[in-house]
């Protein structure tokens, strides 16, 4: 049985799915709106979350 670890995305990447700036990633990071882990210092955000939170704006839009 193998269980798939959740991908870990950098800022950059996420600001590219997102089509947002650096400094609107950390808010939604600061504002407990994006999940996000520290790995040695870097800042690292689940592929789920970043799913997850365009999810709960499509529904906010709904």
């Amino acid at each position: 049985m193998t269980t798939e670890s959740p991908q870990l995305l950098k800022v950059p990447e996420v600001m590219a799915r997102l089509k947002v700036g650096r400094s609107k990633v950390y808010d939604l990071i600061r504002t407990h709106r994006l999940a996000s882990i520290k790995v040695d210092g870097c800042r690292r955000i689940p592929d789920d979350a970043v799913t997850d939170f365009i999810r709960r704006g499509l529904g906010e839009a709904a």
